[in-house]
């Protein structure tokens, strides 16, 4: 049975969401960053990871989301067949990693962005990742305009992708998502949806 290694408020959220959506079989193991069983299979400590039967390991969430995507051509969720919808898929994935994944780290680790360990410094280091976020929430937001869904496909693995870091949004921006109406469109979307918050409440011990 596919197993998914998670951890609750990380960007494992995704590829849950995205298992329990393509309706199989799967095992989800709840880890702490950097504990022995997750070091036991990524050697980084981080989630996610994705462990097949036969004992094969994936990491990164946008390759596993791919992957699934791929594994399950009958679910739809890899936007679409055509060579520029899988170059879509792709381009917003990627994204999500380099862009707007990369841009929450100094939101929520600051000390590792500077020398000086004053708050002051780490302060400083916070509101110029803000900065960057709401940048990268801006272009979100006007892809959003007037669409129900990342990609032309329909509902896909980028929806799923992108539901955690709107989720950080929320809690991090000082007006949560209060700019990005589109962005928070797409959040009620993807809350209201009955799996999602299966996984949710899941991830939350209930």
């Amino acid at each position: 049975m596919t197993k998914l290694f998670f951890k609750q408020g990380a960007c494992s959220l995704a590829p849950h969401i995205v298992l329990e959506w393509i309706g199989k079989p799967y095992e989800a193991v709840r880890v702490t960053s950097g504990s022995p069983e997750i070091l036991a299979v990524n050697p980084t400590g981080a989630v996610p990871v994705l462990q097949e039967d036969d004992g094969w390991v994936l990491t990164q969430a946008g390759a596993i989301l791919e992957y699934l995507a791929n594994k399950h051509p009958e679910a739809g969720l890899g936007g679409g067949d055509s060579i520029r919808a899988r170059a879509e898929t792709h381009k917003w994935s990627a994204f999500l990693t380099s862009d707007v994944h990369a841009a929450f780290w100094p939101v929520f680790m600051p000390d590792r962005y500077t020398t000086d360990p004053s708050d002051a410094a780490k302060a400083a280091v916070f509101d110029a990742a803000i900065a960057q976020v709401r940048k990268k929430f801006a272009i979100l937001n006007d892809h959003m305009a007037g669409r129900e869904w990342f990609l032309d496909g329909g509902r896909s693995v980028i929806d799923a992708y992108s539901f955690p870091m709107i989720r950080w949004a929320r809690g991090k921006l000082p007006n949560g998502l209060t700019d990005y109406p589109h962005v928070q469109a797409l959040h009620d979307r993807l809350a209201a949806d009955q799996s999602v918050q299966t996984i949710l409440a899941r991830e939350a011990g209930k």
